[in-house]
């Protein structure tokens, strides 16, 4: 045998006892690195079960057989500081159930579009603080309202009522046109009506009222609120305010109200609703007095 085959040979021995030593190096530097993994895992899934917050979604789907029955679905949502119930119910949107539905918008207490049931309370969701709420967290649709989908109730006989009050200002008494002003009003006056004009129609008030859950043709505190805020603009003229005095002294209208005030305390504007109302109905008497 020359040198130089011996040579191979020699090398290739020495490659076969060096593989087996290389290949345990790398398979116990991928085993360190796999328990490296389990072991972030691990933490993240205790730090996560330990900062989670249950909540629990009303589902109510009428055009999937399965979910016609209404149920309710637990949710667990990793919890941070200043974390609203929308922002619960979004995360368990978008990491759960894509199919879960609800109303939102804005997300800045503005829009009114994300009324819900909160542990036996109307609330904006956007509003309304996780960390403040017992666990499990309830979230429902407004009651007395019909279920579209989810928390997704029908807003279109509460939209009819707010428009049966004729919401928007009238008055025959312009400026002349070649002044180009504007219809004044006085600081006084604006501050009286000033609480009724944050109404932002998110429902809360109208789902609250038992009166309105008896009778569905009453006006509502929002629709009545909203009334009150033109009713008692000094702009407008003596006679078109007779004509809303009309329009809210209707059986179904001012009267109804039992100064309950459960309207006033779920309204996430802080507006006096049952005030409003009491003002009104002594408009309406003075109204009506007759001294002769």
């Amino acid at each position: 045998m020359s040198t130089q085959k011996q040579k191979v040979e020699t090398e290739d021995e020495e490659t076969a006892e060096q593989k087996p030593a290389a290949d345990r190096r790398l398979e116990k530097k991928r085993q360190k690195e796999r328990e490296r993994a389990e072991q972030v895992e691990a933490d993240e899934k205790a730090d996560f079960e330990e900062n989670a917050v249950q909540i629990k979604v009303f589902r109510y789907d009428p055009e999937v057989a399965a979910k016609q029955e209404p149920r309710f679905d637990d949710f667990h949502v990793p919890f941070e500081k200043g974390m609203t119930v929308l922002d619960a119910l979004i995360y368990a949107r978008d990491h759960y159930d894509s199919s879960l539905t609800f109303r939102h918008s804005c997300r800045q207490a503005v829009c009114g579009s994300d009324a819900f049931f909160v542990n036996g309370r109307q609330r904006l969701g956007c509003k309304t603080q996780l960390g403040e709420l017992e666990e499990p967290v309830r979230i429902e649709p407004l009651p007395h309202q019909d279920v579209v989908k989810d928390l997704v109730v029908d807003m279109e006989h509460f939209y009819d009522q707010m428009h049966a009050v004729e919401p928007y200002f009238q008055s025959e008494d312009t400026p002349e046109a070649s002044e180009l002003e504007e219809q004044r009003q006085t600081r006084e006056n604006r501050e009286k009506i000033k609480m009724s004009s944050r109404c932002i129609w998110c429902g809360a008030c109208m789902s609250s009222c038992n009166i309105a859950a008896g009778d569905n043709e009453y006006l509502g505190p929002a629709a009545i609120n909203k009334a009150y805020k033109f009713a008692m603009d000094d702009r407008e003229e003596e006679e078109l305010k007779q004509h809303r005095l009309n329009i809210l002294e209707q059986e179904h209208g001012v009267w109804r109200c039992q100064t309950q005030f459960s309207c006033t305390e779920v309204c996430p504007k802080d507006i006096p609703l049952t005030e409003h109302i009491q003002e009104l109905k002594r408009e309406a008497v003075k109204n009506n007095l007759k001294f002769w």
